[in-house]
């Protein structure tokens, strides 16, 4: 192929944020457009529309990444600047940046299908950094000044905490000499910063009250770290429960019933823990009877995760769509700098396939009656009237849980 896929990925994000820094990983990532020491921010922009690049960045719970893809006759162009934007960021038109990532903050909060996440998270992770929105409080994103970013930058931005990768039509020695050519800047070795231990929590139930069309409601709890085994089985559990359009949920509460038009189940993983959970949007009318099937296919999830098709076909599916991605230049650019960043094995494909198609019945079903049992889950509401939320909840028995 012609393209080649960039990335600089850094060890910040708002799980690894103090509580005075919420937001700053996601400021900074804005910031790193405004320009650098020898470019402004409309020369970038220039640069890379000229190329006919594309250039992003995204701020995690864990990492903040700087990406684009590229022709590969541009490359070392794109590196030079990416690397100016990730270790000398000007730092100018703070002022206006502050009001764009405000705004986002408000956009975002008129967003229920997106903020029912966070406040799920604030109750399954309860005060720790990994309950908080990615996106920041707009107090600490009003308080902060140039120099407390820059601060901030010099503590995170530094050689041992970021990883360069690459990937498509690339030499790997070239792209090693690019960076081994460029002088990154922070302050010392430190360690990198860590989220801490993740405390107990009962299961809570978090509401807010909106004038909403539906109610957005979302069931999670405690998953499984980054770096467990079973992440291979949980791949395949999530597909069974809520990844496709064939999977449980999907066929209860929409196909079969009509019940909502989005449902779905997710799971995230953390250095040390991890989340897992079902999203489900309907109009006020039918969420006791959605979250009466949900409660329903959790129960049977736990006793009966899977049929044989049903297994096979989600080992299937989780290997069709990782050798899918295999032919995009970006994914591979986003597996690998994620991995690498968490101090992952880099696994051929060959033993990503072997790893999923291992995966037996005993090890979904125990993942599921871990991790699915309704009485260990919390949940997050959105909509008009939380006696009414409150009320659907009872065939989950989440009340007497979170009491």
């Amino acid at each position: 192929m012609r393209s080649a896929a960039l990335g600089f990925f850094i060890a910040t994000g708002s799980g690894l944020e103090h509580d005075d820094e919420a937001g700053l990983s996601h400021l900074l990532e804005h910031m790193l457009f405004r320009g650098t020491d020898r470019l402004a921010s409309h020369e970038i922009d220039e640069l890379f529309d000229g190329m006919g690049a594309e250039l992003n960045a995204g701020t995690g719970k864990e990492s903040t990444s700087l990406y684009a893809r590229v022709l590969d006759v541009h490359l070392e162009e794109a590196f030079s600047v990416m690397a100016d934007m990730v270790w000398r960021p000007a730092l100018r038109d703070l002022e206006t940046e502050r009001e764009v990532v405000l705004e986002e903050i408000a956009m975002y909060e008129d967003d229920p299908q997106d903020k029912v996440f966070d406040v799920l998270g604030e109750a399954v992770f309860g005060d720790h950094p990994l309950g908080r929105a990615i996106i920041g409080r707009a107090p600490v994103i009003s308080g902060v000044d140039r120099d407390g970013l820059a601060a901030f930058h010099r503590r995170r931005y530094r050689p041992p905490h970021v990883v360069v990768v690459a990937a498509g039509s690339v030499d790997h020695d070239r792209v090693v000499e690019l960076v081994a050519a460029t002088e990154g800047r922070g302050e010392g070795e430190g360690a990198a910063a860590t989220p801490g231990p993740v405390p107990p929590l009962r299961p809570q139930v978090r509401f807010v009250r909106k004038d909403t069309e539906q109610v957005h409601a979302c069931l999670g709890g405690r998953g499984i770290p980054r770096d467990d085994d079973r992440r291979f089985a949980l791949r395949v559990l999530d597909t069974i429960l809520g990844g496709t359009s064939s999977s449980r949920l999907f066929q209860e509460v929409r196909e079969k019933r009509g019940l909502a038009y989005a449902v779905y189940s997710f799971a995230s993983l953390y250095a040390g823990t991890g989340q897992v959970g079902l999203y489900v949007g309907t109009r006020a009318e039918n969420l006791g009877p959605a979250l009466e099937v949900v409660a329903a296919e959790l129960r049977r999830c736990a006793e009966d995760p899977a049929s044989e098709a049903e297994l096979q076909r989600a080992k299937e599916n989780a290997k069709g769509r990782y050798v899918l991605s295999l032919e995009s230049t970006s994914s591979r650019m986003n597996r690998l700098g994620s991995a690498v960043l968490a101090g992952l094995p880099i696994l051929s494909d060959d033993e990503v396939l072997e790893r999923i198609d291992a995966v037996t019945m005993d090890d979904v079903r125990a993942l599921a009656a871990e991790l699915y049992a309704p009485g260990n889950l919390s949940a997050a509401g959105i909509g008009p009237d939380e006696d009414a939320f409150r009320a659907a909840l009872e065939p989950l028995g989440l009340e007497a849980a979170a009491a």
